[in-house]
């Protein structure tokens, strides 16, 4: 990365740099502040009188792993070019957007035409394009959480593997996620107290009447382990890899294809232990998250999904001999030879790549959340998604599916696109969300009333809010989720930052919350009176069966939050090897696919949680058989 950026101001400084005429300066040092991603930037600029000499970052809150790129490259393209008018970086458009703003505060203190800087661009020379030819055993496009486990376990089964990136650097939607990683862990779980609720789930689901076979068999699976569980006298909660599959299959509505749901929940716990192996750390406690459905969700130590991809990439360090990790590399096409595909053509920076795949080509490229034009194609469920915010990154826009429908691969469940009810109002990402978990919070329409079981599927809960006044509802929790204004929630924010920043906001009573956030104080203290009775009950008249603690410890706190496109549940149909399917249900020879970019395994609607597990069981998988390939 290193290396990547000293060219890019290389290059900029190739550009010679627009002469200063026309732009004047009061010669100085000044400092502005804008809004970044995760509170305030406060940058510092130097001028002399006709040249901008240095820009350096004075105090930012922003995710490194997330951001860090924005802070090296944007001060930098704006001293070498001499311009507000530098390009974001994509994947930290809000810290990129944050760093430009704070810099024009800060010129605009030096008494130089803004509007003239901010419109000011040299032009570049078009520099000459080379080409070239490398060759590795697997080539594995996009380096999210999907692709580094493909590529990692690749290289454990001893292929030499590159790895092509199209952003400015690795993470796609992993990096930025909320994190959540499902996998039935009995261990882990052994804290948490089995209630009336919880074993009610349980006998519903196993004594209602079987969708089909596949249900059937699991739930007499379940019938035996939920026997032999209750039998043993443990306290703890029940859970399996069954008990997962069946809420994995039945939370889909049956559409999922059931041998990759028993692929899926067979392997989530190895392929979460395979992660900690490598170096991941997951707090001690398991919780649920949005939409999960039961206590199973492991959460990282690190803040959203900066753990995972840091591990991957400390052990691609550790192995560069044999994984290379291109960024800025976006796979334009895959190369076919006798109906096999044996290589991937690239667009790098200043070259054009023509990669061989002596065994495999592995597709990980995410979704197409951040597509409008795709999702909006493909939807048969929501109102018009044209204008709806979106939790995903800027890379995730289908460049998997295309790519792999033109060697003739099937896709499948193409319109189950999910949306969560927990988008920023301002942004629509999951920043900013003030929930620790399902449990310890409840939701309020504008009127103060509750509107829905909060412990549903997030397909349930985001039809409910769609229809509450303006799709808009507030999210609310008490001390117990934040013991201290300093405590974080599952994006590395305070909550004292959060109130702050207007995001979210704190009071003493429920009365004084009720006047924050303009609801009738009266039936915002009948929505805590109700929340707080089915803790005692198990059960309330909305069917929910998730609790833990009542609300009735000050500080309360509220959150705004409206519906977001999250996750794409459609995609390429894979085998439970990870093999890419064609339309004609046969394997195309040497071509792999995990992760988002693929289909099948989640049905209509994705369990919360399930996508972390997904991408590291079907990436495993998928690397793993690979690096097997015998042309």
């Amino acid at each position: 990365m290193k290396k990547f950026t000293a060219v890019f101001l290389a290059a900029l400084m190739a550009l010679g740099c627009a002469s200063s005429s026309n732009i004047n300066f009061n010669p100085g040092t000044y400092q502005g502040v804008a809004p970044g991603f995760n509170g305030d930037i406060t940058m510092e600029v130097t001028v002399d009188a006709g040249r901008i000499l240095n820009v350096r970052v004075v105090s930012q809150n922003d995710t490194p792993e997330i951001s860090g790129l924005a802070y090296e490259r944007i001060p930098a393209a704006i001293v070498a070019g001499q311009t507000l008018a530098v390009d974001v970086v994509s994947g930290a458009t809000y810290s990129s957007q944050g760093i430009i703003n704070a810099v024009s505060a800060a010129l605009e203190k030096s008494g130089v035409d803004i509007a003239a800087l901010k419109t000011r661009r040299p032009v570049a020379a078009a520099a000459a394009r080379s080409s070239k030819k490398e060759s590795y055993d697997i080539v594995v496009i996009g380096a999210g959480g999907a692709g580094m486990a493909a590529a990692i376990a690749a290289q454990q089964a001893g292929s030499r593997v590159v790895v092509l990136e199209k952003m400015p650097r690795a993470g796609g939607n992993t990096i930025i996620s909320g994190a959540a990683y499902n996998a039935a862990d009995p261990g882990r779980q052994a804290s948490i107290p089995m209630n009336a609720a919880n074993r009610a789930a349980i006998q519903e689901m196993i004594s209602k009447t079987p969708h089909d076979a596949f249900e059937a068999e699991l739930q007499q699976t379940i019938r035996r382990q939920f026997a032999e569980f209750t039998s043993s006298g443990k306290t703890g909660l029940f859970d399996s890899p069954e008990w997962h599959m069946i809420q994995t299959y039945n939370g889909g509505d049956y559409v999922a294809d059931p041998e990759m749901v028993r692929t899926f929940g067979a392997n989530a716990l190895s392929a979460l232990e395979w992660e900690i192996s490598m170096g991941m750390q997951f707090t001690p406690d398991i919780f649920t998250v949005l939409g999960a459905l039961w206590p199973r969700s492991h959460r990282p130590v690190m803040p959203l999904g900066t753990g995972y991809i840091t591990t991957d990439l400390n052990y691609i360090e550790q192995h560069k001999d044999m994984i290379t990790l291109l960024v800025d590399t976006k796979a334009t096409e895959l190369i076919t030879s006798g109906g096999r595909v044996t290589g991937v053509k690239a667009e790098g920076p200043g070259v054009n790549y023509e990669f061989t795949a002596r065994k495999a080509v592995v597709i990980a490229t995410g979704g197409f959340a951040a597509n409008k034009e795709l999702r909006q194609k493909y939807n048969t469920q929501w109102p018009n998604l044209d204008s709806a915010g979106t939790t995903n990154h800027p890379g995730a826009t289908g460049d998997g599916l295309v790519l792999a429908e033109k060697v003739g691969a099937n896709f499948v469940g193409m319109d189950y696109v999910q949306l969560l009810p927990m988008g920023d109002p301002a942004t629509g990402s999951l920043s900013g969300n003030i929930e620790q978990g399902v449990e310890d919070r409840f939701f309020v329409n504008k009127s103060g009333n509750r509107f829905v079981d909060e412990g549903a599927r997030r397909d349930v809960m985001t039809l409910a809010l769609f229809e509450q006044q303006d799709a808009y509802m507030w999210v609310i929790c008490d001390k117990h989720s934040y013991p201290t204004p300093q405590t974080k929630n599952n994006f590395n924010e305070t909550i004292e930052e959060l109130i702050q920043q207007g995001r979210a906001f704190g009071a003493d009573t429920i009365e004084e919350l009720a006047a924050k956030i303009n609801v009738p104080a009266a039936n915002l203290r009948a929505a805590v009176a109700e929340f707080n009775a089915g803790v005692d009950a198990g059960r309330d008249k909305w069917g929910r069966t998730l609790w833990r603690i009542k609300i009735d410890t000050p500080p309360y706190y509220a959150g705004a939050r409206i519906p977001t496109v999250h996750h794409t549940m459609g995609g390429i149909q894979i085998n439970t090897r990870a093999q890419v399917l064609n339309t004609r249900g046969q394997v195309i020879p040497g071509l792999y696919a995990c992760g988002e970019t693929t289909g099948g395994i989640h049905g209509s609607n994705r369990l919360g949680g399930n996508a972390l597990a997904d991408i590291h069981v079907f990436g495993r998988i998928a690397g793993t058989n690979a690096a097997a390939e015998r042309p």
